[in-house]
C-alpha cells in the first residue's frame, strides 16, 4: 500500500497492478496494515481522524474522529481488530474496537520514543506512563485490556520500552543522559539493572537478539555491549575504532568504475535506458588490504543529538550476525559474528549509511545510501546494485518483503520493487 495525498493505493506485490483505490478526507500521514492483512489504516493526524479500509469489503468503511483531544499517533492491536490512538499533549491511549465498536482508556502514557511494546505472540501490552513526576510501566492483556500488573521503574527519565522475541523479559531504558538500562520480567519484578559508565551520554539504541539469548545495547561512546539472558552481566562489548587493524576482518571498498559502452549500441540521440548507463557512476566492491583507516567525522560538541555513537543496530534473523552504524563513521557498516563474538566484515560505502535491514529469511542484509543503488551483503560476498529507474532515484529506505523474494525501495517521493530470484538448492 501506498499513499499519495488523499488517496490509499492497494497493489499487488508480484504485478504491481493497482487492487484498490480509496480517497481519505484529508492528507494521509501515516498507513498500517492489520495483521492479517484485511484492514489498512489510514491517519490524519492534523484532522484528528483515523479511516480503516476494509480489502474484503471495499463499501465497507470506517471512520474514528477524536474530535478536539486531537491524535498524534495510531497503531494495531496484535489481532488486527483494535486501534490505539494517542490524543494530543499524551492525555491518554483511547482503545477503539472494530468488532463491538466499544471504548476504552488508557490514562497517562508518556511521550517517549517507544512509549507502546507489544509481546510477540500478541497476547500482552506494556505502556510507559508518566505520572506524578514519576516513571511508570502497566501490563495490560490485550484480549480483554485488563491491568495485569503496574509498576514503577528506577529510571529519571524512561526513554523506552522493548518485550525480547520470547515475550518473557522486557527492557526499558533510561534517557541518554543517564546510562541505565532495567530488565523485567511479565509480572513486574526487577531482574536486572545494568549501567556500563556514568557523567556521559548514555544509551542510544538496543536490539534483542531474534533467541532472546542477548541483548545488544549501542551507546555514545562508539561500543556495542552484548548482554547474556542468564545473569544480565556483559559478555562482550564491541568497539568501532576508525583504524582496522585486524587480517582476518574482511574490509569491502565501494569504488566507482566508469561505465563501459560497446560503440555498436551507441546512436544519437541515445535511448533512454542507455542515457542512463552512460550517465550514471556504477560501482562495485573491492577487497582492501588492512590496514584500512574509514572516514571519522568529529561530532559537533555544543549541539543537541549530536552524530556520535551506535545510530543502528540490527540481529539478522539466524542469530548468527549482528549489523552495526557507529555515526561518527557514517560511511561504514560493521558485521559482528555472534559465534564467534568477532568483527567479521566492514562494508566502507562512498555515501554516508541511510538504512539497512537483514532478509527476514537468511543472513543476507541490504543497504542503502541516499543514491541510486542497492547494496546487498551476505556470508557468499557482496555486491552493488544500479536501480534501473528514470531520473534521480535516491534511495533513503528499504523494506522487505516477509517472504525475502523482493523489497521495497523508496526515495523522498516515489518508490519501486526490488524482486530477487530464488536460488536452486
Amino acid at each position: 500500500a501506498s499513499c499519495v495525498q488523499y488517496r490509499l493505493v492497494v497493489r499487488d506485490v508480484n504485478t504491481l497492478q493497482i487492487l484498490q483505490l480509496y480517497t481519505c478526507l484529508d492528507q494521509i500521514q501515516y498507513i498500517e496494515w492489520s495483521s492479517d492483512s484485511l484492514f489498512i489504516l489510514c491517519a490524519m493526524y492534523k484532522r484528528g481522524i483515523v479511516q480503516v479500509w476494509s480489502l474484503e469489503q471495499p463499501d465497507w468503511h470506517c471512520k474514528i474522529d477524536e474530535g478536539s483531544a486531537g491524535l498524534v499517533a495510531s497503531c494495531w492491536s496484535p489481532d488486527g481488530r483494535h486501534i490505539l490512538n494517542t490524543t494530543e499533549f499524551h492525555l491518554r491511549i483511547t482503545v477503539w474496537s472494530l468488532c463491538t465498536k466499544s471504548v476504552s482508556y488508557i490514562k497517562y502514557p508518556k511521550a517517549c520514543q517507544q512509549g507502546i511494546a507489544f509481546t510477540k505472540d500478541g497476547r500482552y501490552m506494556a505502556v510507559a506512563e508518566r505520572r506524578d513526576c514519576k516513571d511508570f510501566i502497566s501490563i495490560f492483556v490485550c484480549s480483554d485490556w485488563q491491568l495485569l500488573r503496574h509498576f514503577d521503574t528506577e529510571t529519571q527519565d524512561l526513554f523506552g520500552i522493548e518485550w525480547a522475541p520470547n515475550g518473557c523479559v522486557l527492557a526499558a531504558w533510561d534517557t541518554c543522559l543517564e546510562y541505565k538500562i532495567l530488565l523485567y520480567s511479565l509480572d513486574g519484578r526487577l531482574l536486572s539493572t545494568y549501567r556500563a559508565y556514568e557523567w556521559s551520554l548514555g544509551i542510544k539504541s538496543i536490539a534483542w537478539s531474534p533467541s532472546s539469548q542477548f541483548l545488544a545495547i549501542g551507546s555514545y561512546d562508539e561500543k556495542v555491549r552484548i548482554l547474556n539472558h542468564v545473569t544480565w552481566k556483559k559478555i562482550t562489548e564491541f568497539e568501532h575504532p576508525a583504524t582496522i587493524t585486524n587480517t582476518k576482518t574482511i574490509v569491502y571498498k565501494e569504488v566507482e568504475k566508469s561505465p563501459s559502452v560497446e560503440t555498436e549500441r551507441l546512436s544519437f540521440p541515445p535511448t533512454r535506458a542507455l542515457a542512463s548507463s552512460l550517465f550514471s557512476a556504477q560501482s562495485k566492491y573491492a577487497i582492501a588490504q588492512v590496514p584500512v583507516s574509514l572516514q571519522y567525522i568529529k561530532p559537533v560538541a555544543d549541539r543537541a543529538n549530536p552524530k556520535m555513537g551506535i545510530g543502528m543496530l540490527a540481529f539478522s534473523p539466524d542469530n548468527c550476525f549482528l549489523a552495526t552504524k557507529n555515526d561518527n563513521i557514517p560511511n561504514a557498516v560493521w558485521i559482528w559474528d555472534i559465534q564467534k563474538l568477532k568483527l567479521f566484515v566492514v562494508l566502507e560505502q562512498l555515501c554516508a549509511i541511510q538504512s539497512f535491514q537483514w532478509d527476514p529469511r537468511q543472513p543476507r542484509l541490504a543497504v542503502c545510501t541516499g543514491n541510486g543503488k542497492v547494496y546487498l551483503w551476505s556470508p557468499a560476498g557482496c555486491v552493488s546494485v544500479q536501480v534501473p529507474a528514470e531520473g534521480d532515484f535516491q534511495i533513503v529506505s528499504l523494506s522487505w518483503h516477509s517472504s525475502g523474494d523482493s523489497m521495497a525501495l523508496l526515495s523522498k517521493d516515489s518508490f519501486c520493487v526490488c524482486y530477487l530470484e530464488r536460488e536452486e538448492v
